[in-house]
């Protein structure tokens, strides 16, 4: 049935009968998308709701008009059902940046598309709005305390309660019309596309082309920045995401004020809440509809969360005290811990040889403390290690312990964030010296509390010769 309805529309289209009609793999909605071919090639669409087609086709048509690059609608049915649009190819924005979203690791090229997207959205919410009639838009024209309110029940009932955490639900609603009033203190008269992410952008001829804007509103900026930045399983590492926001900022200065500090403050609210509306979104799909691609993403998501959750949110004391203890369920900081990063540090003596790696990864890094002032020369420090004072107040007075640690701090630190970025579980680092006493013993010992401190991983400190064993449990 629906194959006949769009080799119809197709030849009503073009005057000649379609070649081939196969459809496409399905995303999270319930439109179906086929790919054409005959006289020229075309994306045939089927929509259940007319509703929502009309929405998107006016705003394509509407899009266009402003140069905006976004597919052409050819033809559409007379039940709006139907309609063929633009072929773009296959490339999504996600499978385009795929070697830097699995290593962290972003090539010139992936950078580029993703600092060419993020610069286009400012054009999109401003100039996309000039003139749109926001009447058209489905379900809601804009942005309210409605579609918030939705939202975050979603949430509630498709994934918190879901896990079978208990809540008392009064004082969680009482936080959610917080937030509402929060998000709903900037009324922009802009286009807010609701889900913009690398999976609803196509790349054609290496620039960014933005489809399924179906469901966009009137709305404030901030959301789909959060949504782009903060998208699960885009994996963008810190470093990066900070640049593309000031990509974004710089762009959008183009269209009004920007006073930066005050943008971040009010984004970290829409970063908190987007990553409720998909949460809500993974439990429904992935509890309710059982399809795995979502229940694989909520992981990601949770991480988003608990990273967020690393700074308090006084505006909602109850909702951030519950999602505290979503973050701790064991069922989701089992599946963390499998990928959270555990150093292991090691004080040794040469003569004894150096550490195996237990886990099977070949070792790390490994450093010689043999050039640094020696302690051990001196008698009086025999019976103490490089954990006693009288041996830190030689090796810190001396120096070259100090400028030794700062060079071992930065290689080291490049590495664990690389590692930490990349999913890695496991990092050794080991000091060896003579006698594995006085150098590797205080050298490994600072390493430790150091890493613990800045990353907040769990590390497993050993001072091999000295029996000693302490473990800095993860604050992540």
């Amino acid at each position: 049935m629906i194959k006949d309805e769009l080799s119809r529309l197709y030849n009503q289209y073009t005057g000649h009968p379609v070649t081939d009609l196969i459809e496409l793999p399905s995303s999270g909605s319930n439109r179906r998308y086929f790919r054409i071919t005959g006289s020229i090639p075309v994306i045939g669409v089927s929509g259940t709701t007319p509703e929502e087609n009309n929405a998107f086709l006016s705003m394509a048509t509407h899009f266009r008009e402003k140069g905006l690059p976004v597919p052409e609608v050819y033809a559409v049915s007379d039940d709006k059902r139907f309609y063929l649009q633009e072929d773009l190819g296959d490339t999504l924005l996600f499978d385009a940046i795929e070697k830097g979203r699995k290593s962290c690791v972003f090539t010139e090229k992936e950078r580029n598309l993703l600092f060419q997207t993020i610069a286009l959205l400012p054009k999109l919410q401003y100039v996309g709005a000039e003139g749109l009639d926001f009447s058209q838009c489905y379900p809601q024209p804009e942005f309210n305390e409605r579609s918030i309110l939705w939202d975050l029940n979603y949430f509630k009932y498709c994934f918190l309660k879901a896990t079978g955490m208990e809540f008392q639900e009064n004082r969680l609603e009482d936080d959610f019309q917080k937030m509402c009033d929060v998000l709903l203190q900037d009324k922009t008269p802009t286009f807010m596309y609701r889900d913009f992410q690398s999976r609803n952008v196509m790349v054609k001829d290496d620039k960014p082309w933005f489809i399924d804007f179906q469901g966009g509103r009137k709305g404030p900026v901030y959301y789909d920045v959060a949504s782009f930045l903060w998208q699960a399983k885009a994996m963008y590492p810190e470093g990066l995401r900070q640049e593309l926001l000031e990509a974004y900022m710089e762009a959008l200065a183009e269209y009004t004020v920007v006073d930066k500090a005050l943008f971040r403050h009010r984004l970290r609210h829409f970063v908190l809440f987007r990553t409720l509306q998909v949460l809500g979104a993974y439990g429904f799909r992935g509890y309710f509809e059982k399809k795995p691609h979502f229940m694989q993403s909520v992981p990601y998501a949770i991480k988003n969360l608990k990273e967020l959750l690393r700074e308090d949110f006084p505006e909602y004391p109850y909702l951030y005290q519950v999602l505290k203890e979503l973050t701790g369920l064991k069922q989701f900081t089992d599946d963390i811990r499998r990928r959270t990063l555990e150093v292991k540090v090691m004080s040794f003596a040469y003569k004894k040889g150096i550490p195996n790696d237990t886990t099977g990864n070949g070792g790390g890094f490994v450093f010689d403390c043999r050039g640094v002032n020696n302690p051990g020369k001196y008698e009086r420090y025999n019976q103490f290690t490089g954990l006693d004072e009288p041996v830190i107040e030689f090796l810190e007075k001396d120096g070259e312990i100090t400028t030794f640690l700062e060079h071992v701090y930065t290689i080291v630190d490049s590495s664990a964030q690389r590692y930490l970025d990349r999913g890695f579980t496991d990092l050794m680092v080991c000091f060896g010296c003579t006698g594995g006493q006085h150098r590797s013993v205080y050298s490994a010992q600072h390493l430790a509390e150091h890493l613990h401190k800045r990353f907040g991983v769990k590390v497993t400190l050993i001072h091999r010769e000295q029996n000693v064993e302490q473990i800095f449990d993860s604050t992540i």
